[in-house]
């Protein structure tokens, strides 16, 4: 029993102490600071599902930007119904709209809002995974693919300036009502942050449960040998399929929480650069960690707005520094070289006791050889 308790303590101390931290922050932090955490948290999110389908399943998605946008959008045009109230939303009354499109009705319903925003990009990656796998494509033509169609649709959304708020987006979500209170208040917005921290919590365990469990060893086979799982009797297409769409939906999940923490949601925040920042995100933490991806998602995040504030005019030179510095001394990521620390430490350890032996036994030899030779011309004299 007690020799386990250290086991258990490396395990799940780590997000032990990272809940306990979270949990406490609207005691510790201002609401400017506890929205900003709030916001990195949704990104946390977003960076454990895509390390289930690049670290584990070896697939680089560059299209997670555009299902965090789909499902920012979905619950968007809820919170925008309910802050119009019974006129237009603004911006489809400035384009010239009279009557509010039929597709924009059912997100009336709160429930039908959350779960159209989390099924459309399952569904979206579902279809377009299938299509994708049975043809074999995989590698960089899978990441191209993705960020194709990422670049397409982010485009799409700015043509349709009468139903999708054009390049601003949907945004004044401030009047709109959750449970009867105002969204911007304080009581809702710990509400919606308590919540991304559970949700967080979920999306981490959920991951943990499949990459220790048989499905996760078949993802690593997969990544590492298609044509042998193939050959051994699983179907590639349908695993990679089931975690493609998996992880659009912990992306849309991420966006849901996102928007009414921020209050706007555009084009731009589904475009190809997020998707490339959410690549950053798990490269630096460690891929195949999943809490590699939730400390990248933070360190890189919290980097970037320390940054931006200290040095506005130059900032991104350091990011871009701070992720080549952090990827040529540590190829493995934060988390990956943390974990090689105790055998770092174990080697050291063995190389010190072998020179120490060593050096004892030149020790011994040199004796040896002394007292021979004294030996020897005591001989001699006698």
């Amino acid at each position: 029993m007690p020799s386990s308790i250290p086991r258990l303590l490396r395990r799940w101390g780590p997000l032990v102490a990272l809940l306990a931290i979270f949990l406490c922050a609207p005691l510790l932090l201002s609401d400017f600071r506890l929205s900003q955490l709030g916001k990195f948290l949704t990104y946390a999110i977003i960076a454990v599902g895509l390390d289930l389908i690049w670290g584990y399943s070896g697939m680089l998605s560059l299209g997670q930007g555009l299902f965090f946008g789909l499902g920012a959008y979905g619950f968007a045009m809820y919170l925008k119904l309910q802050a119009a109230g019974d006129k237009l939303p603004d911006f489809m009354f400035w384009s010239g709209l009279t009557e509010l499109p039929w597709f924009w009705k059912p997100f009336s319903s709160p429930l039908f809002a959350v779960l159209a925003a989390l099924t459309i990009p399952a569904l979206i990656a579902g279809l377009l995974g299938f299509f994708i796998f049975r043809s074999r494509i995989q590698g960089v033509y899978f990441s191209i693919i993705t960020q194709a169609l990422t670049l397409l649709v982010s485009i799409w959304f700015v043509g349709q300036q009468a139903y999708t708020g054009g390049t601003n987006g949907i945004t004044n979500l401030g009047a709109a009502q959750i449970f009867g209170r105002s969204l911007l208040s304080h009581e809702v917005q710990i509400g919606f942050y308590l919540a991304t921290v559970l949700c967080l919590a979920g999306v981490y365990l959920l991951g943990r449960w499949m990459t220790n469990s048989r499905f996760g060893r078949v993802l690593i086979a997969v990544r590492d040998n298609e044509d042998r799982v193939r050959f051994l009797g699983y179907n590639p297409v349908t695993i990679k399929v089931l975690v493609f769409a998996l992880s659009a939906a912990i992306a849309a999940l991420a966006g849901i929480l996102f928007v009414p923490q921020v209050g706007i949601i555009s084009p731009s925040s589904l475009g190809v650069v997020p998707s490339i920042e959410m690549v950053i995100w798990v490269a630096v933490g460690g891929r195949g960690t999943l809490m590699g991806a939730i400390v990248g998602a933070l360190a890189v995040s919290y980097g970037k707005s320390f940054l931006s504030e200290s040095y506005p005019d130059i900032w991104q030179y350091f990011v871009g520094l701070l992720f080549i510095g952090s990827v040529v001394l540590f190829p493995q990521g934060i988390v990956g070289a943390a974990r090689g620390i105790p055998a770092w430490i174990q080697r050291l350890r063995t190389r010190t006791r072998q020179h120490t032996a060593s050096g004892s036994t030149a020790r011994t030899e040199g004796a040896g050889n002394t007292l021979t030779v004294g030996s020897r011309q005591a001989e001699r004299g006698s």
